[in-house]
């Protein structure tokens, strides 16, 4: 251990403040960071290893990263290229200098459409490139799991495959031409040449003159034993990748040996890309077996009908999918498996240019599988776009899937991608799970099985010193097997620390050859140093896969309290599902505004880990770390909340609720700012309040006109505005109805957000369900805590959740339907009401569900006619949307049982949550939110179709787009309203709501 931290203050460069200080004066204009955040955020990545970084640069274009180059080159600095950061290997980790190049270098430069080809900058995200390229049918093919973070310089970087690469291929074979910084600081254009073209080129005396010279004589030299060691199957040797640098053609291709380099050879600025016709048609094919093994044989079954890819998915992978919430959109394809229990899944994929060119293939298919009908469990075809969206995201979750194996242990990478020969997938598997089993290992399994890639995680938990001893006998195991398969330890993902296996799998002639190549590139060993090879391997070894620090060491420090509070941060396993690059994707408004890792769940997770580990270890009065406690702090105020994380992240890293647990902490032995007093008082207040509203909103007026909310920090606060005078459910009527209650009475809810501040949403809920034929009860609004929780003011939270609890199980004691309004105070009953020590979560239902399950139970039977209104389009509220998916969905079966139509645009955060847009501080960022996801979408939208489930939302956008959207309770309503009355339209014994006459009107 101690040896280690010497190895890492040792590596700390001596020349590093000279060498930052001098990079504005040579005209660097991107960021430079060296705060302790951004480094412990940089840290890790989806790897097992965790090397905090000296600095973090953010270049802005190609002459910055040409001149970060060349002033290392002047101080010895090494340097590490980073894009999506979602690398398995820790490629991108170094205890030098990181330079990321997602934050500013994320640009599409040009596209050629005559020639299928598009320019961008190494930063640019692939499925941002790919939605870019839609429009024009065409698509960048090799597709990867992460392709929502990973960025097309890093897939260059470990030249990445993915599903479809058995007719797609690799993304080296699309490279046109590459822009890279030599180590010296210049800039060289790299592209495919005529082999005599290279020759004349490596007579010249600069650095690319003998980099060329030095390229063509290994690969003259060594053509017999290239051609010998390099395997023939899909998935080759990356990196160095001598085998393809001179083609059939007669070409000189240097991009193949730069693409898989991991950034030791060059810096990559610019990529010029060949793209493809995007397949008009496409079919897929889940087919179930017994056991994991049986879909392994299929496989070369299934081969025969020539599908574009076969994905496998074993049983442990398909039962954790199970607690995901993707599970929700594809279990009618997938079935239970409580009679036959599914072992195995094969999913097949078809693409073809014409439906007759993918039916034909499907024909073939079935005729195979019905051939043998003992051999699968069963099989579906699926051919519905947003269903095969939907099986495709279970396959990309697989990954985040096994950091949810519980019990501590999560699923490791470290022998994650090996490859063999897909002819001999199923016997190599046969002894991979029997070295796994020899070390009573769990394991999930899951890959390209067309491919023979097979994606392994062995489940470990790292902080225990018994399980980190594994990784070595391990891999060493598993190395040794694939080279008796003919295969390698690294099919996809790139070797990154295995380097040092690459002299086992090239040989000591090839290896030194490498190394070769190196000292040429790269002679000062300063880009990206103990990976893949050394310029001199004893000044400068390849770094030892157990000789790297690993994270789960750092979080062995962590007292047994904080990694109980904490278990989600330290359960953050990198996948960077988070890092998603659509603005209109859920998760982390503050990362998608900002761009900067500290404010993303992953970044706050690595962040929290760091903080409880200063914690841990500071004895007496001695405080943590503070500047990390401070930035952490810092971070998690930019924090809104929303809840996306602790669904939309496969490991559910809950940032809200850890951040609730910080500053409950925090604010111990600090005094809490005024703001968060008042706000602690606001619930308590409203229900006086909403007795006399007109006397509130002249307060509120008042305030605003002495400007008196600078002592609160508060800005926009809404007006009050209440319901129609209704009675209240009394203890009296609660007994009653225990004791005597009808078939078509429910219990509305109200909540303290949508009584005081939106009374016609409850007034049109409450009246749509009475025209609907139900008898409505109406429980008053109390106290549900959720600004209480969010301040981390947890023990009076703790009170009023109590008593919200019990007042809720009081009226579920009647046995009657219990319906609520606001969506967040909803799901409180399974998040916020559901904690250790609270109980289990409340059948409290939210209006869409109810709605749905009336439909579904054929209550609600009269059907209407299409109306020939224009469509509604809803928003629902973000923690909705993510905590229960189907929302949306469950609205539009509803609107179209009525005749509505109903579409559900594809937008992000509001930016409003809760408090978060009305705080002084956040009000800018919170209307900058709005304007990147729901501005563009309302800006074509008649106002009057707009509709949105949430309080918060409605407010935003009558604060930033100056109207207020309709709850879709007011557009059912109106609509009903609207129509010619039957007796059909409600059922029988049906009465509309009483009003009473007491309470002030609006």
């Amino acid at each position: 251990m101690n040896m280690r931290v010497q190895v890492e203050e040792k590596a700390v460069p001596p020349g590093l403040d000279a060498f930052l200080s001098a990079l504005v004066p040579a005209g660097y204009a991107g960021d430079i960071a060296r705060d302790r955040a951004t480094r412990i955020v940089h840290a890790t990545d989806n790897s097992i290893y965790q090397v905090e970084p000296a600095a973090v640069l953010f270049a802005r274009d190609g002459e910055d990263v040409a001149r970060v180059v060349r002033l290392a080159a002047d101080h010895g600095i090494p340097l590490s290229p980073r894009g999506g950061g979602t690398g398995t290997n820790g490629q991108s980790l170094t205890r030098g200098v990181l330079v990321d190049t997602s934050r500013y270098m994320n640009r599409i430069l040009e596209l050629d459409l005559e020639r299928q080809m598009v320019t961008v900058e190494p930063g640019v995200v692939l499925n941002q490139l790919n939605d870019y390229l839609q429009p024009y049918g065409l698509f960048f093919p090799p597709t990867v799991s992460t392709a929502s973070r990973a960025t097309l310089g890093g897939m260059v970087a470990t030249d990445a495959s993915g599903k479809g690469s058995r007719i797609y291929g690799k993304t080296s074979d699309y490279i046109e031409a590459m822009e890279i910084v030599l180590a010296n600081g210049e800039t060289f254009q790299v592209e495919t040449m005529p082999v005599a073209e290279a020759r004349e080129l490596a007579r010249r005396e600069d650095a690319a003159g003998r980099i060329h010279r030095e390229v063509l004589r290994v690969v003259d030299e060594n053509a017999g034993l290239i051609a010998s060691i390099f395997p023939e199957m899909n998935r080759g040797l990356t990196g160095y990748n001598l085998k393809h640098v001179l083609g059939e053609d007669g070409n000189f291709r240097l991009p193949y040996l730069l693409a898989g380099s991991e950034g030791t050879l060059a810096f990559t600025t610019r990529l010029t890309l060949r793209l493809r016709r995007r397949p008009a048609c496409r079919a897929l094919v889940p087919v179930r077996y017994a056991t994991f093994q049986a879909a392994l044989v299929d496989v070369q079954r299934l081969l025969q009908a020539e599908p574009a890819a076969i994905e496998i998915l074993d049983d442990t992978i398909l039962s954790l999918a199970r607690q995901d919430v993707v599970w929700g959109e594809i279990e009618s394809v997938l079935g239970s498996d409580d009679d036959r229990p599914v072992g195995g899944l094969n999913f097949v994929e078809f693409v073809g240019e014409t439906q007759d060119e993918v039916d034909a293939a499907l024909a073939l298919l079935s005729n195979l599988l019905a051939a043998q009908p003992g051999t699968v469990l069963d099989w579906k075809i699926v051919t519905d776009a947003n269903t095969i969206a939907g099986l495709w995201s279970l396959r990309e979750k697989a990954v985040g899937l096994l950091g949810r194996l519980g019990g501590g242990k999560q699923g490791t990478p470290f022998v994650e991608d090996t490859a063999v020969p897909p002819e001999r997938l199923a016997p190599y598997v046969e002894e991979f799970r029997a070295i796994l089993d020899r070390h009573g290992l769990a394991y999930g399994m899951f890959g390209h099985a067309d491919v023979g890639c097979l994606h392994v995680r062995p489940a470990l938990d790292m902080r225990l010193p018994e399980d980190a001893a594994l990784i070595r006998p391990v891999s060493d195991a598993v190395a040794a097997l694939t080279r008796k398969y003919g295969g390698l330890l690294w099919g996809e993902h790139g070797r990154g620390y295995r380097g040092e296996y690459s002299p086992f799998f090239f040989g000591g002639k090839l290896y030194d050859e490498l190394c070769a190549l190196k000292r040429v590139f790269d002679p000062l060993n300063l880009l990206n140093p103990g990976k893949l090879a050394s310029v001199d391997a004893t000044l400068y070894p390849v770094e030892r896969i157990d000789a790297v620090p690993l994270r789960g060491e750092k979080d062995r420090a962590i007292a047994a309290p904080l990694q109980r509070d904490y278990d989600r941060a330290i359960a953050c396993n990198g996948n960077g599902a988070c890092f998603n690059w659509d603005r209109h994707d859920p998760m982390c408004p503050s990362y998608k505004l900002t761009r900067d890792r500290r404010y993303s769940p992953k970044g706050r997770a690595a962040m929290l880990r760091e903080w409880a580990r200063s914690t841990s270890t500071t004895t007496g009065d001695a405080l943590p770390d503070a500047a990390i406690e401070e930035q952490l702090k810092a971070s998690l105020d930019l924090c809104l909340s929303c809840k996306a994380c602790s669904s939309q992240c496969p490991v559910k890293v809950d940032i809200p609720a850890m951040k609730s647990r910080f500053l409950h902490r925090y604010f111990k032995h600090r005094p809490r700012p005024l703001r968060h007093r008042i706000v602690a008082a606001m619930e308590p207040g409203l229900s006086l309040a909403r007795r006399f509203p007109t006397v509130a909103n002249l307060g509120l007026r008042l305030m605003a006109l002495l400007r008196l909310a600078r002592w609160t920090r508060l800005v926009d606060l809404p007006a009050l505005s209440v319901p129609l005078p209704a009675p209240h459910l009394s203890r009296a009527d609660l007994d009653r109805l225990a004791a005597d209650s009808r078939h078509d009475e429910i219990i509305l809810l109200e909540d303290n957000f949508t009584s005081s501040f939106d009374g016609h949403v409850v007034d049109a809920v409450a009246g749509l369900l009475s025209r609907l034929g139900y008898r409505v009860h109406r429980a008053g609004p109390t106290a549900n805590g959720k600004a209480l929780h969010v301040l981390g003011m947890l023990d009076e939270f703790a009170k009023v959740a109590g008593t919200a609890r019990a007042y809720q199980s009081g009226l579920l004691a009647t046995g009657l339907p219990i319906v609520g309004i606001e969506p967040v105070t909803v799901l409180m009953r399974d998040h916020e009401y559901a904690g250790p020590g609270l109980g289990e979560p409340l059948h409290i239902q939210s209006l869409d569900e109810f709605l749905a399950k009336a439909l579904e139970s054929g209550r609600l039977v009269q059907a209407h006619p299409a109306s020939t209104a224009a469509a509604y389009h809803l928003f629902p509220h973000c923690t909705e949307k993510t905590a229960k998916p189907g929302t949306g969905q469950a609205w539009a079966r509803v609107f179209r049982h009525f005749g509505l139509d109903l579409k559900l645009p594809t937008a992000g955060c509001c930016g409003m949550a809760g408090l978060f847009g009305h705080e002084a501080e956040h009000a800018q960022m919170s209307k900058n939110l709005f304007a990147m996801s729901w501005a563009p979408r309302l800006a074509d939208l008649d106002p009057s179709t707009v509709l949105a489930t949430g309080f918060s939302c409605r407010c935003q956008t009558k604060r930033c787009a100056g109207f207020s959207p309709l709850h879709p309770a007011q557009a059912l309503l109106a609509h009903l309203d609207s129509l010619p009355r039957s007796p059909q339209d409600a059922v029988p014994n049906s009465r509309p709501i009483p009003h009473s006459q007491q309470g002030e009107p609006r």
